[in-house]
């Protein structure tokens, strides 16, 4: 497939401090990519860099097969983990000012405003001022705007920010129509269920440099460890002995495992049904979550 982003050599500084090291990043066209890491570990500052608002001390960004930001403006739409609202402009109207910005003709983004807001749940709310929308709704029109000019790429930086449960799952699935009209996206959350569920491929970077990279469906093969997941009633200990299990994610009638080296899963389900009742239990590939805190806490080992 063409490629939509290509990133090389990046790198950026502030002072002494190494924000961005080195960076290589491709994303295909039409593809959903998740730009991972801890707080701090670069990610925003590799987005602004995509979108021009800082410029690297190193290296090259091509976007839609473009180097020059001016040319690919308009192609692009970027939700910052910042709100940049106008807060006394009426929504609709705020909507409509994104989008001329971008070239889009008046009646034409007024229609596609209202289009939008009706998707979002927010149509009662098209003449009222920004002001008057609590954080999750104003969080949804950003996303709107971020979108409304029809962009063949979509850079989002945290985009679940503020939102329910229930709109969490609407913006999600308005991500994923994205995606099968052709739209390549770049998400950058801490959500990570959320990825495992729209990404294609993550690029994971801690303190500035990339440490992991690819198809989602490879990185977790490459793992070459299958998790165990189970569910259960009582009090384990199980879990707790080195011996068996090597790290356990315990969140009080649910737990991870990644199994010690050698130990068949079988062992494991043996230990615990001597414990509690078991109410499920899974074998399965580790889960995103499990491998963004192995990997970070391996660097940070290294270090």
């Amino acid at each position: 497939m063409p490629e939509a982003l290509v990133i090389r050599g990046v790198s950026k500084s502030f002072g002494d401090l190494q924000a961005v090291q080195s960076l290589d990043l491709t994303v295909e066209a039409g593809s959903v990519c998740g730009l991972l890491g801890p707080n701090g570990a670069g990610k925003s500052t590799t987005i602004r860099m995509i979108m021009d608002i800082i410029k690297p001390d190193t290296g090259t960004v091509s976007l839609l097969g473009e180097t020059d930001p001016d040319r690919r403006r308009d192609r692009i739409g970027y939700l910052p983990e910042e709100r940049g609202l106008y807060r006394k402009m009426k929504v609709r109207e705020l909507l409509t000012y994104f989008a001329a910005l971008h070239g889009m003709e008046p009646r034409h983004a007024r229609q596609r405003a209202m289009h939008w807001l009706e998707r979002m749940e927010l149509g009662a709310w098209a003449e009222a001022k920004v002001e008057a929308l609590s954080k999750g709704m104003q969080q949804k029109v950003q996303v709107i705007a971020t979108i409304l000019h029809e962009p063949e790429v979509v850079i989002l930086d945290e985009p679940f920010a503020g939102l329910d449960p229930v709109n969490v799952d609407l913006v999600k699935q308005i991500l994923l129509d994205l995606r099968n009209q052709g739209v390549t996206l770049l998400l950058s959350t801490h959500q990570m269920e959320i990825v495992e569920k729209l990404c294609d491929s993550i690029c994971l970077i801690h303190r500035g440099r990339k440490v992991l990279d690819g198809p989602l469906s490879k990185v977790k093969a490459d793992r070459g460890v299958r998790a165990i997941q189970l569910e259960y009633d009582g009090r384990p200990t199980f879990h707790h002995d080195p011996a068996l299990v090597a790290r356990a994610e315990d969140s009080g009638r649910f737990i991870e495992i990644l199994p010690a080296d050698g130990i068949d899963p079988q062992r494991i389900l043996d230990a615990a049904m001597k414990e509690v009742r078991i109410t499920r239990f899974e074998v399965m590939e580790p889960s995103l979550h499990q491998i963004f805190v192995e990997t970070v806490r391996a660097r940070g080992e290294e270090a």
